[in-house]
């Protein structure tokens, strides 16, 4: 069995059971205008994870392995929205509402859509998800029993909130997971740490953390 160089020890590859999922990678999250720069958040920090990210899904792609995307957005009606998020901090430009990008985290809008640098090939899993973590709502746990998928590389933003959300769904239905920590980010860079310090804690609790280079060796 090969093993891929991580933290809290090395990470044991499936490689006949291994996919890639890069979480919400969006316009609305990474350029500015959007979203998440509404919010008063430095964009800067996601769009520098960009090489990494796009190297990482080249080399799934190069070997043969699945890669699946996952983009939070809501139902134009906004019946998959709860008002406790759509109000959640008060903030000035809210889901739903008409934003530089089109809709705010809406399905179909401008700003939803996943990074052109990075947009899903034909035959790739695109998941629309409502919450933070990508299993909640969605049909990926079948995607993933379909394809006997044991195994999970995370890449994508924001490292604390869905990245770690889907983490540690993942983790609770028994995948082994593991973060490649040049392609992830937070707005916040203590955030970032905060998360990769929990998820490698007490012998990897929820999972491992590696290297884009590592990764993209362990699976050639």
């Amino acid at each position: 069995m090969a093993m891929i160089k991580a933290e809290p020890f090395a990470f044991p590859l499936k490689r006949d059971a291994i996919a890639l999922i890069v979480i919400d990678m969006q316009s609305d999250f990474a350029e500015p205008g959007g979203f998440g720069a509404s919010l008063g958040n430095d964009v800067s920090r996601i769009t520098k994870i960009i090489p990494d990210v796009k190297r990482l899904i080249e080399g799934f792609r190069n070997a043969g392995l699945p890669v699946i995307h996952t983009m939070e957005c809501h139902r134009p009606d906004l019946s998959d929205l709860p008002p406790a998020k759509r109000n959640r901090g008060n903030p000035s430009l809210k889901i739903g509402d008409e934003g530089p990008m089109g809709r705010v985290l809406i399905a179909g809008e401008p700003g939803t859509a996943i990074l052109s640098e990075l947009a899903p090939i034909e035959g790739e899993v695109v998941i629309e998800k409502p919450g933070k973590g990508a299993f909640y709502a969605t049909p990926l746990g079948d995607i993933l029993k379909a394809r006997g998928i044991e195994q999970l590389v995370f890449a994508g933003v924001t490292t604390e909130v869905c990245v770690q959300t889907t983490m540690r769904e993942a983790n609770d239905r028994g995948y082994e997971c593991l973060l490649a920590e040049e392609a992830t980010e937070s707005y916040f860079p203590e955030f970032k740490a905060a998360a990769i310090s929990m998820i490698t804690a007490q012998g990897g609790i929820v999972g491992w953390v590696g290297s884009v280079d590592d990764i993209i060796e362990g699976i050639a």
